[in-house]
């Protein structure tokens, strides 16, 4: 029997977005014993640049690179996520089938449609994946009711004051090897296909933006690099001793 199972589980409107979104994190829970599934939503089939088949492979590397237990695609159409209200009962199916400890999803305020989306059905998802009345299978098995500990989002293209900062600063280049997989996607020097339109993450400005946002989150917790996340719910501790 397969086991799924993983401590954290990333939800993502396309391929590439959980790099861009909290790939340093990805990786420093990797690197501390911890497992890591990703699902994404579509294809990014509407993508202006590169294929479908680019795209698998790219996240396949990625998926290398970053070191994750597995990797799902919902294979829902690009660019109207919003309108497919299944998506939100499939995503409380991979819920409850990997049963993460903390579940993390885009943002609620975004550029991208289908991200805004994503935010709303993992919230539905939430919601859904704990209730008992709720039959949710996967591959014709019935999943019992099961809701993660913590939910939070990354942060993508919208500018946003983050609730917290992870310190990525020993994870940030690796996060770069996995975010430049994605050749096809983003800048990668030597790599980039000139005969393919341009587009809002195709350019150099672009890439230097994330590592410029790195460096602002880094700088406000005091370290190289950072990963700004937001909370849902009021974020606790047991004690204030933590954090000594």
């Amino acid at each position: 029997m397969t086991d799924y199972t993983s401590d954290i589980l990333v939800i993502a409107a396309h391929p590439d977005d959980a790099e861009l979104g909290c790939g340093g994190t990805i990786i420093d829970f990797i690197s501390k014993g911890y497992s890591v599934s990703i699902v994404d939503c579509s294809e990014g089939e509407l993508g202006s640049r590169g294929t479908i088949e680019q795209r698998y492979a790219e996240a396949q590397n990625a998926d290398i690179v970053l070191g994750i237990k597995q990797r799902f695609n919902l294979q829902y159409p690009d660019g109207s996520l919003q309108y497919h209200q299944q998506l939100g009962k499939d995503i409380a199916s991979y819920i409850r089938l990997i049963k993460p400890k903390i579940l993390l999803f885009p943002p609620a305020f975004e550029r991208h449609p289908d991200h805004e989306a994503v935010h709303n059905m993992c919230r539905t998802a939430y919601f859904l994946s704990g209730l008992k009345q709720v039959e949710l299978y996967h591959n014709d098995k019935a999943l019992e009711p099961y809701r993660p500990s913590r939910i939070f989002s990354y942060i993508q293209a919208y500018h946003q004051e983050p609730d917290f900062i992870i310190d990525i600063s020993n994870s940030f280049h690796k996060k770069m090897e996995a975010i430049h997989c994605y050749s096809s996607q983003v800048y990668v020097e030597n790599k980039h296909n000139t005969d393919e339109p341009e587009t809002y993450i195709s350019t150099p400005a672009f890439m230097q933006s994330q590592i410029a946002r790195a460096q602002y989150f880094g700088s406000m917790i005091g370290t190289e690099y950072g990963e700004g996340f937001l909370t849902i719910d009021a974020f606790g501790l047991s004690s204030m001793s933590i954090l000594l």
